[in-house]
């Protein structure tokens, strides 16, 4: 039990994907301008990550390995993701018509998004079990709300700010995004193991 709550700790802080690994920055900087809709995004990508990492593992350990068709891993991934996200795309246009909207072009996205489909292949790099991949993609996908909506919140404030006019727009946003991440580098120091 302990096992798996130093892998959710790890995926969440000392291994986050947005602020430590680099994968999924464009709807972190895409779709980060409020926290509600980072929050709508987390919870895509939470969604799409969790379920992914448990069918992933089910095709790979019932399907690619016994059958020595383990070169068609990254393709079979891709499209799992794809269904995945064509199912809360539709589940979000006919519930949640604003959030849909509000997502715009970086829901589809979320297909493409290297994080979704890092955290998949990172679950067959590790060798991790059924329910340790579950956790994993799970947590990795709360690091990545966490990051996402934590930098919302930074953005919504950067609005008042006044910064010099060489920084104005992007510049001060990928600054902050950099220091985010130098904040979250303080985790690596954590031995989880």
């Amino acid at each position: 039990m302990s096992n798996i709550f130093l892998l959710m700790l790890s995926a969440i802080l000392t291994e986050n994907f947005i602020f430590l690994k680099f994968y999924g920055i464009c709807p972190f900087l895409g779709v980060s301008e409020k926290p509600d809709t980072a929050l709508g995004m987390g919870m895509a990508v939470t969604f799409v990550m969790t379920v992914s990492s448990a069918v992933t593992y089910a095709i790979y350990d019932l399907f690619l390995l016994p059958f020595g068709l383990e070169y068609l891993t990254t393709i079979a991934f891709i499209l799992v993701i794809a269904t995945l996200v064509q199912f809360i795309e539709m589940f979000l246009r006919k519930f949640i018509p604003a959030l849909y909207s509000a997502l715009g072009i970086y829901l589809p996205l979320i297909t493409t998004n290297c994080a979704v489909l890092g955290a998949a292949l990172l679950n067959v790099n590790e060798g991790y079990t059924f329910i340790e991949s579950l956790v994993f993609g799970f947590s990795a996908a709360l690091g990545f709300t966490l990051a996402i909506v934590l930098f919302a919140g930074v953005r919504e404030r950067l609005k008042f700010a006044n910064p010099p006019k060489a920084f104005a727009g992007m510049p001060i946003i990928l600054i902050t995004a950099g220091l985010l991440a130098m904040a979250f580098s303080g985790f690596s120091g954590i031995s989880f193991s």
